[in-house]
């Protein structure tokens, strides 16, 4: 009998994406797919609770058993972001970023002249 996860790492084959990019989207230790693989060792119910939770199209008898369809809905799209999604994630924190320092920054000018004035 396959264990759960054998057919974790079948899921992840078929979401198309890297154990690491899976560790990290169900927010395991980097790693622990493949370490869990390698080891053929038992996956506790919070990591299948997190995979659920996670990618809820996945058929959870089938991945704690291995009986009927891995999917009970089709699979949604890669979860990864595209090069320019990530840009521009960046660019709008740092813009960010920068608002705030600007802020603090002529707070802390309105605050020297202030004093300046009052002195």
């Amino acid at each position: 009998m396959s264990k759960t996860i054998n057919r974790i790492i079948k899921l992840v084959e078929a979401l198309n994406i890297s154990a690491r990019q899976f560790d990290i989207s169900i927010g395991t230790a980097n790693g622990y797919t493949l370490r869990m693989q390698k080891n053929n060792a038992s996956v506790g119910s919070d990591v299948i609770e997190r995979i659920v939770k996670t990618y809820p199209e996945v058929n959870l008898v089938w991945l704690i058993t291995g009986k009927g369809q891995m999917f009970i809905t089709k699979p949604k799209a890669s979860k990864t972001k595209s090069k320019s999604e990530i840009e521009a994630y960046i660019n709008e924190r740092l813009e960010q970023i920068l608002s705030e320092e600007k802020r603090a920054l002529l707070d802390e000018i309105l605050k020297e002249i202030d004093e300046l004035e009052n002195n």
